[in-house]
């Protein structure tokens, strides 16, 4: 297996780089190869711009397109087309990182504008009478899975169905469902640590052991059953998920998860 880990702390002593050592070693000693985008180590430009695009870019600037335009003609900048790489490359990815402000850093964030560019993770495929483009399930990062290693400053109860912050699944849906699944990546069940910023050292062994064994299933784990986009389970073109095929009772963003 080939992994990417995507890692997004400014701390080289936090929980959180800990986690991504982890990773690392744990993998690589079962023989696994992994590479690692340490985002604030290389000083990762956040920001989208015209300079992104190079002769490509329009004025005014456009971009979706004028990704799309520099995406065909391989002018992207050196720092995109080298993760855009190693996304090609993975198996599968790790996103390692904080819950900050009910969503991830803005270092990562910038890492999804500036690398899922037009015709690289997005607007690939036909549209017709039967397809709206290939994603949801489909796309250029097909076969390809995903993991969200999540840490939470709260308690686990904050974050549960009737708690105050929110259900975890339906903070972490945009991530999962709109920019990993998006271009067609299967997405697993997060791994997700609450109450970190109270957490001793004593703790750490527990955690470190349950990372462990959820890195070590990563092939055999099964994936979130999100609804694929082009399968039938929508009217196309208002993608509008069809009458009766939601459990009884299930609204929000659990109608987009299939049983």
């Amino acid at each position: 297996m080939k992994t990417l880990i995507v890692y997004a702390h400014p701390e080289p002593k936090s929980l959180n780089s800990s986690l991504k050592d982890l990773a690392v070693s744990t993998l690589e000693t079962a023989g696994h190869e992994v590479r690692v985008s340490d985002l604030y180590a290389m000083n990762w430009k956040a920001v989208v711009d015209a300079a992104d695009y190079g002769p490509d870019a329009s004025r005014p600037l456009k971009v979706a397109l004028d990704s799309g335009r520099a995406f065909d003609a391989g002018t992207l900048t050196p720092d995109v087309l080298a993760e855009q790489e190693k996304l090609l490359w993975a198996d599968t990815i790790i996103f390692q990182f904080p819950l900050w402000w009910y969503t991830m850093p803005a270092i990562l964030k910038g890492w999804v504008d500036r690398v899922f560019t037009y015709h690289f993770a997005y607007g690939v495929g036909e549209h017709s009478d039967t397809k709206y483009g290939e994603r949801f399930g489909e796309g250029t990062l097909a076969g390809r899975r995903a993991l969200l290693s999540v840490t939470a400053g709260g308690p686990e109860s904050h974050y549960a169905a009737r708690g105050i912050n929110g259900p975890i699944d339906d903070l972490l849906f945009p991530i999962h469902h709109g920019i990993l699944y998006y271009p067609g990546i299967e997405v697993l069940p997060p791994f997700v640590l609450y109450g970190t910023d109270r957490m001793t050292s004593v703790e750490y062994p527990d955690v470190a052991k349950a990372w462990e064994q959820r890195l070590l299933t990563l092939e055999s784990t099964e994936p979130i059953a999100f609804r694929p986009q082009n399968f039938g389970d929508y009217e196309i073109p208002s993608l509008h998920l069809k009458e009766g095929r939601e459990p009884a009772g299930r609204t929000g963003f659990g109608l987009h998860v299939r049983g």
